[in-house]
């Protein structure tokens, strides 16, 4: 048995780590100030502390014995972070490096696992893709602070392992989807976005209400979208097997365009549409997807769900919690009608 932190572990992809990481037997304490998560989401069998990672107590609380961290806190995501950039830098930066530098004082810590964002070296491009390898360049100009701070917490990552010995591993996620992605999650933070976050499951919501399904710039866009599940599978092959230090791509490694996504979610759910809409003028990396073979190579880590059959138990699970995920929209509607 382990004892393990994981920061942002009331989130999506972080409740599904904590799911398996109880599986497996070990002990879990959960760190989320639930910015953009709900209580519920949090399994059974773990410890939560309803609070923030730059809080000082907090930091000082976390027991000198810890085996594994897991550093899944952000703000979500690109155009909320253009909307409030000094929000995107607390919840983003500071909890990388006060996170960090507290990790760094613990003797016995064997991995640390930060979730890097993949777009944030991927190639700006709308022509034909190539697989964003770990090692692809990092362009000076990005597109949002979001892919500014995740980048830093990159680097400073990489610095307080050469300097101070912390055994990092950098995990960088594509698209994630499936079950659990509550939208309306958590507090305002200030845009529409806080609702209609990420493209599947503002999709799969929007079809089985019968509504459209909106198509920036038609739909040419395309993403590496990977199961939620095989992306808790890959963070604790990173802490299990990856090099302190070391970079690698959770991915599953097939693109797949926008308007695919959308046609097949309209399929599976029997209703809905699509539509064109207008592109989002701050996106240049149109065309992206992930390489997947430094961590089936290294870690014996492969994507192994489908992305029509993760849909179809996305899809599921959301007519299951229909009711929740609404109420946790409506919470939101004033503000949206505001923000519209």
């Amino acid at each position: 048995m382990s004892k393990v932190l994981v920061v942002g572990g009331a989130g999506f992809v972080g409740s599904n780590l904590v799911r398996a990481l109880l599986a497996r037997g070990d002990e879990v304490t959960v760190v989320d100030n639930l910015l953009s998560s709900e209580r519920e989401n949090v399994p059974e069998g773990a410890r939560l502390i309803e609070a923030s990672i730059n809080d000082a107590d907090v930091l000082a609380g976390i027991p000198d014995d810890l085996d594994l961290a897991f550093h899944l806190s952000t703000y979500h995501g690109n155009q909320s972070s253009m909307a409030d950039p000094i929000a995107d830098h607390e919840h983003n930066l500071l909890t990388s490096l006060n996170l960090f530098m507290r990790l760094s004082e613990l003797p016995n810590l064997q991995k640390v696992v930060y979730a890097g964002a993949g777009c944030t070296v991927a190639e700006k491009t709308f022509e034909s893709a190539s697989a964003t390898q770990e090692d692809a360049p990092v362009s000076l100009y990005l597109d949002s602070p979001y892919q500014i701070s995740k980048v830093v917490g990159e680097l400073y990552g990489n610095y307080f392992w050469m300097r101070k010995g912390l055994p990092i591993v950098k995990a960088r996620f594509q698209n994630v989807y499936g079950p659990g992605e509550v939208l309306g999650a958590g507090r305002w933070r200030g845009t529409v976005n806080t609702v209609w976050r990420n493209v599947t499951p503002t999709f799969v919501w929007k079809a089985l209400a019968g509504e459209a399904l909106p198509l920036d710039n038609g739909g040419i866009a395309t993403r590496d979208f990977i199961y939620v599940e095989d992306m808790a599978r890959g963070l604790i092959a990173c802490a299990d097997g990856g090099e302190p230090g070391g970079v690698y791509n959770l991915a599953s490694g097939v693109e797949t365009s926008i308007l695919e996504l959308a046609q097949t979610i309209v399929e599976l759910a029997g209703s809905g549409s699509v539509e064109v809409a207008p592109a989002r003028d701050w996106d240049r990396s149109g065309k992206r997807f992930g390489a997947p073979e430094k961590s089936e190579r290294e870690l014996g880590f492969r994507s192994s769900v489908a992305l029509r059959d993760g849909l179809e138990r996305q899809i599921a699970w959301t007519r299951e919690n229909a009711d929740f995920i609404a109420s946790c929209i409506e919470k939101h509607a004033a503000q949206m009608a505001t923000a519209a």
